[in-house]
């Protein structure tokens, strides 16, 4: 059984293969943009082109065209090879990601990256990953209002320490990494890709002129 996992939620664009449990091959990058051209050629340089029996796809928060990327890539992948194609929740990755690496036992996470527009996108989970509320996008002084745990994971964890003046937090600088996805438990995985984009698209479709107008 292999796996390719598919991370492209953030400002990293990360692919990796597993054969089960074990991984054979991965590569990360910090692009900050570009990942609609560097994906499918980072899959291609995987061993056997990462030709996979499963494929796992970042579903957001995050990039509205990092999100859309991955999954249109994982979907066309899985009808060309025949393989199951699932998603992940991108933040709940990053939560273990920041979990693993303290090294301590299970911790809670208040998980904090960009979301664009100057926005953040900021979600609690609880001691077993689980999510404890849905993620919200929300200003700088927004977020540093609301109540978080003492662990703050993500690319835009040591600002909201910084606007949390007194408060002892330990900051986790981590972004989505596909190689990781061994950290997340199997109900973190969904049959449904519905990108989870965080907050609403930047362009609204005009609506359509009722029929026979000519305005």
């Amino acid at each position: 059984m292999r796996i390719l996992a598919i991370e492209t939620a953030s400002e990293a664009c990360s692919v990796a293969l597993f054969e089960r449990d074990r991984l054979v091959a991965h590569d990360h990058r910090v692009l900050g943009r570009g990942h609609a051209e560097a994906l499918v050629p980072m899959i291609e340089a995987l061993p056997d082109k990462g030709r996979a029996d499963r494929i796992f796809v970042s579903l957001g928060p995050g990039s509205f065209t990092g999100v859309r990327i991955g999954i249109a890539t994982g979907r066309a992948l899985g009808f060309a090879w025949g393989a199951e194609v699932l998603g992940f929740p991108s933040l709940a990755l990053i939560a273990a990601i920041a979990v693993a690496e303290r090294g301590n036992g299970a911790s809670a996470v208040t998980v904090c990256v960009n979301g664009g527009h100057g926005q953040w996108f900021v979600q609690d989970f609880d001691a077993a990953g689980i999510a404890q509320a849905p993620a919200a996008s929300l200003t700088p002084d927004q977020a540093a209002s609301r109540q978080c745990h003492s662990i703050v994971a993500g690319n835009r964890a040591e600002e909201l320490a910084a606007l949390r003046l007194g408060e002892d937090l330990i900051c986790i600088d981590a972004v989505g990494n596909a190689s990781r996805l061994n950290l997340l438990s199997a109900d973190s995985f969904t049959l449904v890709l519905t990108p989870a984009y965080g907050r609403a698209p930047d362009a609204v479709p005009k609506a359509k002129k009722p029929t026979g107008s000519t305005a």
